[in-house]
């Protein structure tokens, strides 16, 4: 979509604050029969040199000072360029006054400066180019940080994924040993009542009670002595 950042300075009868036209050295370079003047002006941005090259994105990219400095984009010797266009537009002076005076009054002031027009709207095409380049740089580096943080975050799950199984088959396998413990536990007791049977039985011939037992039974639980209570 064509930018139409010079619909300011478009005009068929620029007139100054004094209702004359200024002089052509503040206008468009004459039109070719038949050729519009959105037609020159797009001839104009046609001439600019091809768009800047940034290596890496800026320090502060809100910056756009630092982006212009990038795009080898120098202040004009005599001042006026197309932000300093912007400041006398938005100035106090003329701001809330309808666009053709506005308009008018910044063509005069071109004129009394000695700046053509075709120069503020090269300006404006240079920084326009070199805001879009970046704008192209910056999405390449998101775009490149993006993959590169799906590479990574795929890397990380899956190790993730093998560290899981790995747990897994720690808590399997400790699971498996405590229940093989378990089994040879109650075997083992199932043979001791067996054997302590055989001793309860033998010792039965020789006392009225029998002090060998043959049921496991859990140790009881000592009580706290109470207050006053003898040791």
């Amino acid at each position: 979509m064509t930018k139409k950042w010079y619909n300011y300075f478009v005009s068929a009868d620029p007139l100054s604050a004094e209702g004359r036209a200024p002089d052509s050295s503040a206008q468009l370079p004459p039109e070719a029969p038949g050729k519009s003047a959105a037609q020159t002006v797009a001839d104009i941005a046609a001439m600019i040199q091809p768009e800047p090259a940034f290596t890496a994105p800026a320090e502060k990219p809100d910056s756009f000072s630092e982006i212009y400095q990038q795009a080898a984009i120098t202040p004009p010797v005599h001042g006026y360029s197309i932000l300093k266009i912007i400041d006398m537009l938005q100035s106090e002076h003329i701001r809330n006054l309808p666009a053709e005076v506005k308009r008018s009054s910044v063509l005069v002031a071109l004129e009394a400066a000695g700046v053509a027009l075709k120069e503020i709207i090269e300006d404006a095409v240079r920084r326009d180019r070199a805001l879009d380049t970046y704008e192209r740089v910056m999405q390449k580096s998101v775009e490149d940080l993006e993959q590169q943080k799906l590479e990574e975050n795929r890397r990380l799950e899956q190790e993730m994924e093998k560290l899981v199984a790995e747990y897994r088959a720690r808590i399997q396998a400790n699971n498996e040993a405590l229940s093989r413990r378990k089994e040879e536990f109650f075997g083992w007791r199932l043979q001791k009542q067996h054997e302590e049977k055989r001793i309860a039985d033998a010792v039965a011939y020789f006392v009225s009670e029998n002090p060998v037992t043959t049921a496991s039974q859990p140790v009881p639980r000592s009580e706290p002595k109470k207050e006053g209570e003898k040791k």
